[in-house]
């Protein structure tokens, strides 16, 4: 049952959705035995919201996620992907700084 499951058996590390984020914030607020109802109040939060933000919402204010993850001694901490041989990963990863980037000169002829 999650409400009995201690901080060592939940799953932190790396979120990839906002699915994944919720399921991880339940699991440690419950592990913690904080209902919404305290964790509004301690984080002046409506309820609807955490219970939503907590379901995966994907369009929860990212200051109030950032907020409700403070109130339950969470960070979020920011760094690159690592490179995976399977990752299928959009943005080249290789891309060197070569310097302040240049705007084309508009000529006029």
């Amino acid at each position: 049952m999650v409400g009995d499951m201690a901080n060592d058996d939940i799953q932190y590390g790396t979120v990839r959705n906002a699915e994944e984020l919720g399921k991880l914030v339940r699991a440690h607020r419950k592990s913690r035995v904080i209902a919404l109802k305290k964790l509004g109040g301690l984080a002046n939060l409506g309820v609807r919201f955490l219970s939503e933000f907590e379901r995966g919402k994907e369009t929860a204010e990212i200051g109030k996620v950032l907020k409700t993850l403070n109130t339950l001694g969470l960070e979020v901490i920011i760094q690159p992907r690592k490179v995976h041989a399977q990752a299928n990963i959009n943005i080249p990863l290789s891309v060197k700084a070569t310097g302040p980037v240049k705007k084309p000169v508009n000529k006029k002829s």
